[in-house]
């Protein structure tokens, strides 16, 4: 079997460690090669914390022609924000009966990237996982440290017949894989979204004037309290598409069995696979510039179309787009760059929410 997998940031040489010591032909991929000067040399990936392996990958390229056609199964490891992008530069190379999974697809991430995908007249398969099966940081190119490993991670295709055949496909490799109703939920489960963003913003003088800090560890009852509201617009949005979604905190529980504690503030704070993840060192972090154009902003619209409110979300977009002098609404997954702007919720739930 062999795998590529797109981009070499934490996750990407994660995934791509963790294939290799299964003994899998990897080809890794990144858009730039330039700060991995030692790890072209020898192609080893050294996975240290709750794995311990060390394992050499068969490709590593900034091609992306050479690793599209390397595989029948593609992992994509880029932030979400670069999937548009990733799609138009993969599309010419696809064929027949290939398997692109997105590692994660944040919301609506299935749709957009096979919106790009589906006039090029070739079969393939396409899926999205919930989130990243590893919580990873990389400590030099070619050394991740393996920070907590999920246990259970949703993934979805456009139809629960794709899902499950990309699932028996990958189970060997990753046994966390279960399906999730439609990808609708798995977006919805973005939990990245919910958590983040108010952390960045309510502690954004903090992170400019470069005072360290733990992203989780030092979380406090007010900011925990609201991101629990936040949820809660999350969670409305779920049951107008009839979908139970998980609580933030019932999340944290199903991901992260071994963590402590009764209160939200207390799981985040307790939780061994957030402990020491620091807060990001510049406002313009990935927690603003993609769990807002990827997260909130599709969350927002999925919710306007069925007529749900959602006060909090659509503040956290507007106050991110003025701290970062960013439109997120225009250039995020909004109706219109989804191809829903026409589409009704009973369209979505018959089109999207069956067999």
């Amino acid at each position: 079997m062999n795998i590529s997998v797109i981009g070499a940031g934490n996750g990407g040489q994660a995934i791509a460690g963790y294939c290799a010591s299964l003994g899998i032909s990897v080809c890794l991929y990144n858009r730039s090669l330039t700060r991995f000067a030692q790890f072209i040399q020898n192609k080893k990936i050294k996975l240290i914390g709750c794995i311990e392996k060390t394992s050499k990958i068969e490709k590593f390229t900034d091609n992306i022609k050479e690793a599209i056609e390397f595989s029948d199964i593609i992992l994509i490891a880029v932030t979400a924000s670069a999937h548009k992008i990733i799609a138009e530069q993969i599309s010419p190379y696809l064929r027949d009966g290939q398997i692109i999974l997105l590692n994660p697809g944040r919301t609506c991430g299935v749709l957009e990237f096979s919106s790009i995908l589906n006039n090029q007249g070739r079969t393939y398969y396409i899926a999205e996982a919930q989130t990243l099966m590893f919580a990873c940081r990389e400590i030099e190119p070619g050394t991740i440290n393996i920070i907590g490993i999920k246990q259970k991670v949703m993934l979805s295709g456009r139809n629960k017949q794709e899902t499950n055949y990309i699932i028996n496909k990958l189970r060997p490799i990753f046994s966390c894989f279960i399906p999730a109703e439609n990808f609708i939920q798995t977006g919805l489960e973005n939990i990245g979204a919910i958590f983040h963003p108010p952390v960045v913003i309510f502690n954004a003088a903090t992170i400019e004037r470069n005072n360290a800090f733990y992203f989780y560890r030092d979380m406090t009852p007010a900011i925990a309290n609201f991101i629990e509201r936040l949820d809660k617009e999350r969670i409305n949005i779920g049951l107008a598409y009839n979908i139970n979604l998980m609580s933030v905190n019932e999340w944290i529980k199903y991901a992260y069995p071994n963590t402590t504690g009764d209160t939200l503030c207390e799981r985040m704070k307790n939780n061994p696979a957030y402990h020491d993840i620091l807060a990001p060192g510049s406002i313009f972090t990935r927690q603003l510039t993609e769990d807002i154009p990827t997260g909130l902003v599709p969350m927002k619209e999925l919710a306007y179309i069925a007529k749900v409110p959602t006060p909090l979300m659509d503040a956290l977009i507007t106050i991110s787009s003025s701290l970062l002098n960013t439109n997120f609404q225009q250039i995020g997954r909004n109706l219109k760059n989804l191809g829903l702007e026409k589409f009704t919720k009973e369209n979505i739930i018959d089109l999207y929410c069956h067999d």
